[in-house]
């Protein structure tokens, strides 16, 4: 109720602000410099951002009427960044992403890789994290936890469901059995002594111990779930937002930087990340929720206990219904394939790759964004059903069904259809990138960037490895009350002026500060995926907190171990590339 009284006037304060910052803008726009009016755009955007007063995507429309206005753009140029190259490309990667979930293939991985890895707690963890990193790499993180959560919740109930059984039938026939237990107790445990002493079984303090126990395994199966989606999408160029405003700020600041992050040389670099971060993660939550006893967690040669059987069922059921592969999960799976082999092999690096040498010049005109869109429009031909050869064969023994045969049509609806597309797809972050990219281009083209850079000279006496890490740990704060996108929009374009004045690479600044903007792992707020599970109602804020400070610690060593190591020789960031001059020059 408190919250219903003072959101009227909440509501009048932001409709206040708005107006007074417009009018204030358009007021002052004849006694700035160019610099200063792009600067008052992009403060006035990242305050609106920060407090959401209104929607994000609507905020970042606002160059396409400041800009302008202000005369630090032309409307032409303004509108072409909503919907350039890099937009292509995820607009692309969504639709095929789209397809997956239309299709629940998705669903048909998780459930398969569970039931490989197996259902002891350790590795119950571990498959879900893998599970969900792995499909986060190529769908959204928000639709891959909101399917993952479910699976999750059914395991645990039914989990729950047999230890409660097992225990009533315990009780009912005097016998104990610890080898049911998820955790057993220490038989040296003072409190378990007492308790056989006394022989309370019903109201003993064990069975509180062991509610506390389930609470906590509970909070680790579902936070793992949205860190490894966080962590996850980063590891592949469309994976996330992020990503994105890095490849969109490197074409728009660098022009001739030789495609140098391609999705190619971003796997090459980000997967190991992925890994390192999701083993640690993994270490962390088993450490902090479970307990570090690895002969029950592993249970190696140990036989499945009831609780594992109900898990591994409920796996086995939800996979049973799911049924045989389709003809169409089957084409959507082909269709996957084909474009992430299109991605990794249109440029290497190492070797020609085809677009040089099925096409003249093809380097220099076919980017990623071609084989995502070349996918995407596949998608909304081929059939999502076999096509019927009946006209050639007709069943003459069933007279009635060859005439109902002929009437069908030979190809079958198409595997995506636009409808579905339209109500799937996240239009919010494809104007966010657009108005990111708006913003980079006014820094670039006022002398704002290069302004930034100048006042950033004075940095050039610390150690680069040093700026690079305390970059990352304020993205990492800032991007846990701020959208990820948002966050690496307005911070990037500023590394690179900096990366410029002391003359660094920039992807040595800019790298670590794009995967930083991934490591929302404190609040719900901070990301769509940690708002889901939060949701269910497992965990507390205070929880996320406790385990999402190590996560960000975590995520900070292995960005700045990733950077310094494998990703010097990658990148060549020991070195100030030519192409890097272009914004000093401006």
């Amino acid at each position: 109720t408190g919250n219903g009284v003072f959101r009227p006037l909440i509501r009048a304060t932001n409709v206040f602000l708005i107006f007074k910052n417009t009018f204030l803008c358009l007021n002052v726009s004849s006694i700035m410099l160019q610099e200063a009016k792009c600067a008052y755009i992009i403060i006035i955007m990242a305050v609106y951002w920060c407090t959401e007063v209104i929607p994000l995507a609507v905020t970042s429309l606002m160059p396409v009427v400041f800009f302008p206005l202000l005369g630090v753009q032309s409307s032409k140029s303004v509108c072409l960044q909503y919907l350039n190259d890099t937009n292509m490309l995820f607009v692309g990667g969504l639709i095929v992403a789209i397809s997956v979930e239309q299709w629940n293939l998705h669903k048909r991985i998780a459930l398969r890789v569970l039931l490989i890895l197996g259902v002891k707690p350790a590795l119950l963890m571990l498959g879900f994290m893998i599970v969900t990193a792995f499909l986060s790499m190529w769908i959204s993180n928000t639709a891959t936890t909101a399917m993952m959560v479910p699976i999750v919740q059914a395991v645990l109930d039914q989990m729950d469901n047999t230890e409660y059984d097992v225990t009533v039938m315990e009780q009912g026939t005097g016998q104990t059995n610890t080898v049911i237990e998820l955790e057993e107790k220490n038989a040296s445990d003072p409190t378990s002594v007492q308790v056989i002493s006394n022989g309370q079984v019903p109201d003993d303090p064990r069975s509180s111990e062991e509610k506390t126990m389930r609470k906590r395994i509970c909070k680790g199966m579902t936070l793992c779930v949205c860190y490894a989606a966080s962590i996850g999408g980063t590891a592949t160029l469309t994976g996330t937002g992020p990503n994105m405003v890095l490849k969109g700020q490197m074409n728009q600041l660098y022009p001739n930087n030789n495609d140098i992050v391609n999705f190619a040389s971003w796997f090459g670099f980000a997967f190991p990340n992925m890994i390192l971060m999701l083993v640690l993660a993994w270490l962390w939550l088993q450490c902090s929720f479970m307990g570090l006893n690895f002969k029950k967690s592993w249970g190696c040669g140990t036989e499945r206990t009831a609780k594992e059987k109900a898990a591994y069922n409920v796996l086995k059921a939800e996979m049973k219904k799911l049924g045989p592969i389709s003809y169409a999960e089957f084409n959507v799976l082909l269709m996957f394939v084909l474009l992430v082999l299109l991605w990794f092999s249109r440029h290497p690096g190492f070797v020609k790759g085809w677009a040089t040498r099925l096409f003249p010049e093809g380097e220099k005109y076919i980017t990623d964004s071609a084989p995502a869109v070349f996918i995407a429009l596949l998608l909304f031909i081929l059939p999502a059903n076999k096509p019927k050869f009946i006209g050639w064969s007709p069943s003459m023994s069933d007279p009635e069904q060859a005439e109902e045969d002929i009437k069908k049509p030979f190809l079958s609806a198409p595997l995506l259809d636009w409808n579905v597309v339209q109500r799937k797809m996240p239009w919010s972050i494809v104007l966010l990138l657009g108005g990111g990219f708006a913003l980079a281009d006014a820094s670039a083209n006022s002398g704002l960037s290069a302004w930034l850079g100048h006042q950033m000279t004075p940095l050039g006496s610390i150690p680069p490895w040093a700026i690079a890490t305390v970059l990352s740990l304020i993205i990492t704060v800032f991007t846990e009350c701020t959208s990820n996108v948002a966050t690496a929009t307005l911070f990037l374009p500023v590394f690179s002026s900096m990366a410029a004045s002391v003359k660094i690479h920039p992807l040595y600044v800019m790298l670590p500060g794009t995967l930083s903007a991934s490591f929302a792992f404190m609040l719900p707020v901070a990301t769509p995926p940690n708002a889901i599970v939060f949701s269910y109602g497992h965990i507390r804020v205070l929880d996320m907190v406790r385990s999402g400070i190590v996560m960000n610690i975590i995520g900070v060593f292995c960005v700045t171990l990733a950077i310094n190591t494998w990703g010097r020789p990658m990148f060549e960031l020991d070195t100030f590339p030519a192409w890097a001059n272009s914004t000093t020059n401006q």
